[in-house]
């Protein structure tokens, strides 16, 4: 068993970690401002309340936790409010990992899981998308993401790291304990849910120009229990010293936004009303992961993340507590 802090664990992804790595036999300890998080969704462990921000906080949390890794999920996650305040998308992820990351040099532990991004990508010119694929984010919350990874590569000599980058992370835990908790979160598939529940009106379709067989954006969904899971195999490789690196989480393959829109209609048995408008800034046509270095070298296998139960999970979520 090892203790493991988890930055953000009281978030949608980090509290699916966090409750993985508890059910596997490890202590978590969650550190969290809630600005974003759930203290509901830490059903598993410690929480303690404080801002990466706050470098006096953190460093008090490892000096005096003895852990064994970080996990390091905490972050400003939405592109489209990047654009509208890149200065707090940098000041929060950079800043605060910057806190975590000089804290880590000086109390320890000398280990630490990135949740990075696809974002870090931008307009990928092949896909699927390997991780050997260039880095050129076109925002600036996947800037922050790739300059993250950056400084955590100048440390590697004192700190051993895995990067996840994910993809479109989505559905709830399959036996209903957590799930997203975010009123008028922007994805796709719960503003699909809101819709349906009459929580809110026509579903904004954002572009239909895209270079893809409907005319909409094609991405990579990802079940958030099959991510939880990643966090859990790399960790134990990087404790053992079996893996470190960057690894793409995804399935492989994509769906688009109407085809999404298809498959919520069929799985809650109501129409939804369409509104077609601009594309967002910073939208790439298609991202769609090669996740084979992960299932080669984490042994990491995505069971949840077939469409139907993606969204058969955050439906029934949805539906109770939302």
């Amino acid at each position: 068993m090892a203790k493991i802090l988890l930055t953000g664990g009281a978030g949608y992804i980090g509290s699916h970690t966090n409750l993985a790595l508890a059910e596997a036999g490890h202590e978590t300890v969650v550190f969290d401002n809630l600005s974003t998080g759930f203290k509901e969704l830490v059903v598993a462990g410690e929480l303690i309340v404080g801002d990466l921000l706050d470098k006096q906080a953190i460093s008090d949390v490892l000096r005096e936790g003895h852990f064994d890794a970080v996990i390091h999920l905490a972050a400003k996650s939405l592109v489209g409010e990047s654009f509208k305040d890149p200065a707090l998308y940098w000041r929060n992820n950079l800043i605060g990992s910057r806190n975590l990351i000089d804290s880590m040099r000086e109390f320890g532990p000398k280990a630490i899981v990135f949740s990075s991004s696809a974002a870090v990508y931008g307009n990928a010119t092949t896909s699927p998308i390997a991780e050997t694929h260039a880095k050129s984010p076109i925002n600036p919350y996947g800037k922050t993401k790739l300059a993250i990874e950056w400084m955590l590569e100048d440390q590697r000599d004192e700190i051993c790291t895995v990067n996840l980058r994910y993809f479109n992370a989505c559905g709830a835990d399959p036996r209903g304990r957590i799930g997203l908790l975010i009123r008028n979160d922007p994805h796709l598939i719960p503003v699909c849910l809101d819709s349906i529940s009459g929580l809110r009106g026509a579903v904004k379709v954002f572009g239909k120009d895209y270079n893809s067989h409907d005319g909409t954006c094609i991405r990579d969904y990802v079940h958030v229990s099959d991510l939880a899971e990643a966090h859990l195999l790399a960790l134990e490789g990087l404790l053992s010293g079996s893996s470190n690196g960057s690894f793409n989480l995804g399935t492989n393959r994509g769906a688009s936004v109407l085809e999404i829109i298809d498959c919520v209609e069929k799985i809650c048995g109501a129409s939804l009303k369409l509104e077609f408008s601009e594309r967002r800034a910073g939208d790439p046509d298609e991202l769609v992961s090669d996740a084979t270095l992960a299932k080669t070298e984490l042994n990491w296998e995505p069971h949840f993340s077939d469409l139907e139960t993606i969204i058969s999970t955050a439906w029934e979520w949805h539906r109770r507590n939302l």
